[in-house]
């Protein structure tokens, strides 16, 4: 079967709403994980979200065009809701029979995770349910402007509730957590000089690493400047306290709040130029939105995934 899973909005001029969280940080980080999950069972997935678009008319159409042109089996818009600050829950909207059996589907796995059911509803007002050509859904998981919807909120729980209600298949522990660097055993080298370029972390002469295997005097440099930033003493060896932070950061997890502490906000920090201290305060999310207006993002000062996109390679 061949799904296409359209990522909403995140195509300027078509950006989503805004209230506690971000729509486009969100829908972004589910539609990713969604996808990759579907893969991971042997789906073949067509991402439908368009690079570039001169409208929001433009980007729906272009979305819609993917689908079709892909012969998708079913197509699936995934999107977050902004109302009143009270409102909150999940709904589903399609048009057609077939439609409206996967967004019941879909409805029911979402609010098993203790999302208000807001029901399947018409969604023939839809433009990308009225200009695609197989059965389609568009789901709003839930209130970006909800407190209660946004303390529920779980990427990873609601995109293993899309693909079982797509599928009806279930993801395993083991399947569960999309491939990154988090727990990746190769402690070579060779991968810590890629790794350090990828996060730009240059030897004591601003140079990136020579990426030879070879354990020389800038790799040493690199390794030690790594570990000044993120707390870790600089001896200049990557050991098993260094490459647990390495990960760490390669792993790119969502920050936001006073909550986040730790080496992945520390690189932030570092990056942003403020003060590093591990601890994602107000004067760390005010260097995060002036480093995202400045890059053209929403200064939200969430480091998502379209922020960490610019900070690491």
């Amino acid at each position: 079967m061949k799904i296409g899973i359209d990522i909403g909005h995140n195509c300027p001029p078509d950006i989503g709403a805004r209230g506690i969280r971000f729509e486009d940080n969100l829908t972004l980080e589910v539609g990713t994980k969604v996808i990759e999950k579907l893969k991971h069972f042997g789906y073949t997935v067509v991402s439908c979200k368009p690079d570039h678009a001169d409208s929001v008319r433009d980007s729906l159409a272009k979305r819609c065009a993917k689908a079709n042109n892909s012969n998708v089996d079913i197509f699936l818009s995934i999107h977050f809701n902004y109302f009143n600050g009270n409102a909150n829950g999940t709904e589903v909207y399609a048009i057609s029979d077939a439609g409206k059996k996967i967004a019941q589907h879909l409805l029911n796995e979402v609010v098993n995770l203790g999302f208000f059911n807001r029901g399947v509803k018409n969604g023939s007002h839809l433009f990308v349910l009225r200009n695609t050509s197989m059965p389609s859904a568009l789901i709003e998981c839930c209130y970006v402007d909800s407190a209660r919807d946004m303390q529920l909120y779980d990427g990873e729980e609601i995109a293993n509730a899309i693909v079982k209600g797509l599928t009806g298949k279930i993801i395993s522990i083991a399947a569960s957590t999309i491939p990154d660097e988090e727990h990746n055993k190769d402690t070579s080298i060779l991968r810590v000089q890629e790794s350090l370029n990828r996060l730009r972390i240059t030897d004591s002469h601003g140079k990136p690493l020579v990426e030879d295997n070879k354990m020389g005097t800038a790799t040493i440099a690199a390794i030690e400047k790594f570990q000044k930033i993120v707390g870790v003493l600089p001896t200049g060896i990557a050991g098993p306290t260094t490459w647990n932070a390495l990960n760490q950061v390669l792993a790119k997890r969502v920050l936001q709040g006073t909550h986040a502490t730790g080496a992945s906000v520390r690189y932030v920090q570092y990056r942003v130029g403020t003060t590093i201290d591990g601890i994602y305060g107000s004067h760390t999310m005010a260097s995060v939105e002036k480093f995202q207006h400045q890059n053209g993002l929403i200064a939200d000062g969430i480091v998502g995934a379209m922020t960490w996109k610019l900070l690491i390679d």
